[in-house]
């Protein structure tokens, strides 16, 4: 079942990028960014569980997406860490003015970060791995936010942010709130401490698959907008968090 949820989100993802990149997405299809957003978070939730156990990949998926929607809500009531900014588009169910698929959305985020920050932080001195895996992870998480804000603001205007900021008029305050989030998310992961299970190598690949494809996919809708520099930027931080994953994993397969 899980390699078919895979498949399907890779099936989605094509149709993704064609039609929103070229703008071939009719408005009675907008439903299928949600479907796209869900569909993600949960390989995302199958990668937790295939490495870690069923319950525990669970817990942490869902804890995941509860305290994102939360944190969310208070960003957007309270203009609390991220800045002042408001959603636009209708991607489904809400809580408290906060979309649920944003919840899904992060838990995406969190695998593909923890993938990366996990094989590059693996085989390191402890307290160097618990500070490089929180510290890469956050990173990564960022890394993804300085394509997918911009193109979300200034192409598509699924939210708006209301005041004036350094990168694309969004503040900093927000991409300081992603790296705190996301560093939040892996310092609990430390932790929480669960022991990673035995061949689990297809599931890697994946997850570390989907954070190029993600950010990809972002890149190609940037080209619509202009966004050239944030192309540019997002594409060399890719490139070295590509770089160090298969440098250090290479490092560990020949080390094992």
């Amino acid at each position: 079942m899980a390699t078919y949820i895979f498949r399907f989100f890779i099936f989605w993802y094509i149709c993704g990028v064609v039609l929103v990149t070229f703008n071939l997405l009719p408005p009675w299809l907008e439903w299928a960014n949600s479907v796209f957003l869900i569909t993600a978070g949960i390989v995302a939730g199958i990668y937790f569980t295939e490495l870690y156990g069923k319950w525990q990949g669970v817990l942490y998926s869902l804890m995941i997406i509860v305290v994102s929607i939360y944190i969310e809500h208070l960003g957007v009531a309270y203009n609390f860490l991220f800045g002042s900014y408001d959603y636009t588009q209708n991607f489904g169910l809400k809580i408290a003015d906060t979309p649920i698929t944003i919840g899904f959305a992060w838990l995406l985020i969190i695998g593909c970060s923890h993938e990366i920050a996990r094989v590059i932080s693996h085989g390191l001195p402890r307290l160097l791995h618990l500070l490089v895996f929180v510290f890469i992870g956050s990173l990564c998480a960022v890394t993804i936010d300085l394509i997918l804000d911009p193109v979300s603001f200034k192409v598509k205007e699924y939210w708006i942010w209301e005041g004036p900021g350094v990168y694309y008029d969004i503040p900093f305050s927000n991409f300081m709130g992603w790296f705190l989030v996301a560093a939040l998310f892996h310092l609990i992961f430390i932790l929480w401490h669960p022991v990673r299970k035995e061949n689990t190598e297809v599931w890697s690949k994946r997850m570390a698959l989907v954070f190029g494809l993600i950010i990809f996919m972002f890149i190609c809708i940037a080209f619509n907008g202009e966004l050239y520099f944030s192309i540019i930027l997002v594409s060399c931080l890719t490139v070295i968090w590509y770089g160090l994953y298969f440098w250090r994993n290479s490092y560990v397969s020949e080390s094992s």
